[in-house]
């Protein structure tokens, strides 16, 4: 069962250099760790404006890349857990939307390739990330020590069926770097993250970048934090902002012994047959 700790999530501005970004964000997890935090979150796309052309000039290599590294070496320096947002990911001709989470020791603790991919046609928003991404094929649970990261990113965590998958398999927090925009933000960032949180009777900690009213997409922000409940324990603006909280593994254990839904479950009822 996961251990009482502190968690932060970095909201941080987006610019176009890269260098640039990956440099703010080591400084603002440098003074989350600071702070006393042991899992720090950084959010998607945290190194290049979020534009899906941009994705592929972005892209780095695992291990080489300069993000990577960065991150690595971050984490056992400051002796945290790292969860590195999502970067864009090269392997041979493919580019996925990754999350790296390191360890304590600098070690990969886990990779999450974004599952679902985000295209959409909304009225004033239109994104086709399939035209220069590819999906993941792999759900992502790590084991950080503290406790159990279920990974999804942005997109994914709008199917609730991934959410379950993670939580059946021991996740207690769903990790969710994110970059809702101004049309979907303020209608449903609140909304799923609680229902997440409430489905599966886990924490979940969402990390978007922050706002940049100038940029060719522009991200919600209101980074968040909430608990098995459904409870918001933090919330961030629209700027950058280091938000953090205590998680407490009684929370889980308190709220599953008032409303044992998983193990309530009609696992009998759950599959459709179709007749031929």
């Amino acid at each position: 069962m996961i251990k009482k700790c502190k968690l932060a999530i970095c909201q941080i501005k987006v610019a176009e250099d890269k260098a640039v970004n990956i440099k703010h964000a080591g400084e603002l997890v440098r003074q989350a760790a600071g702070r006393g935090a042991q899992v720090v979150v950084l959010p998607e796309m945290f190194n290049c404006p979020y534009e899906t052309h941009l994705f592929p000039g972005y892209a780095e290599t695992y291990p080489s890349g300069e993000t990577v590294q960065m991150l690595s070496r971050l984490a056992a320096e400051l002796d945290i857990v790292l969860v590195g947002g999502s970067i864009p990911e090269r392997e041979k001709d493919v580019v996925y939307n990754t999350c790296f989470t390191f360890g304590p020791r600098g070690t990969l603790l886990g990779r999450h390739r974004k599952v679902h991919l985000f295209d959409v046609d909304l009225p004033g928003l239109r994104v086709q990330e399939s035209s220069t991404l590819g999906p993941g094929s792999e759900f992502t649970v790590i084991d950080a020590g503290w406790c159990k990261i279920g990974v999804m990113i942005c997109f994914d965590v709008r199917f609730p069926e991934l959410a379950r998958l993670l939580a059946l398999a021991g996740a207690d927090i769903l990790v969710v770097p994110a970059a809702f925009n101004t049309v979907t933000g303020p209608a449903h960032w609140d909304l799923t993250m609680r229902a997440r949180a409430v489905d599966n009777q886990v924490f979940v900690a969402a990390a978007s970048p922050a706002r940049d009213n100038q940029g060719g997409y522009v991200a919600y922000g209101h980074s968040m934090v909430v608990d098995p409940w459904g409870d918001v324990l933090a919330r961030a603006g629209t700027g950058e902002e280091i938000i953090m909280v205590e998680v407490n593994p009684e929370k889980i254990r308190e709220v599953r012994r008032r409303l044992p839904l998983l193990t309530l479950r009609r696992t009998d009822l759950y599959t459709i047959n179709r007749k031929r």
